[in-house]
C-alpha cells in the first residue's frame, strides 16, 4: 500500500507542476491546487503513523476520490 501511495503522490505532484507551468484550461489552477492536496493525502512519508485517526488506506481512498471528481470542476458552470 506504501507503494502505491508513493506512485500516486508523485504522479499527482508533477501532474500539479505541469499545470502550474501551462495553466491551459480554465479551471485549472483549481485542479493544480486539488492535485497538490492529493499529493499530500497520499504520501506516506509524511502520515507515517495515524494522525488523527486516519489510516493510510482511508487517505488514498480520499485522494482517488478528490481525482475521479476532477472532471466535475472543469464543467462550464451553467
Amino acid at each position: 500500500m506504501a507503494l502505491v501511495g508513493w506512485i500516486l503522490s508523485f504522479m499527482a505532484l508533477f501532474a500539479a507542476l505541469a499545470l502550474r507551468q501551462d495553466m491551459p484550461v480554465g479551471g485549472s489552477a483549481m485542479l493544480s491546487n486539488l492535485l497538490i492536496l492529493f499529493a499530500l493525502l497520499s504520501c506516506p512519508m509524511i502520515w507515517r503513523e495515524k494522525p488523527l485517526g486516519v489510516s493510510r488506506g482511508q487517505r488514498i481512498m480520499v485522494a482517488l476520490i478528490l481525482v475521479l471528481c476532477a472532471p466535475l470542476i472543469l464543467l462550464p458552470a451553467a
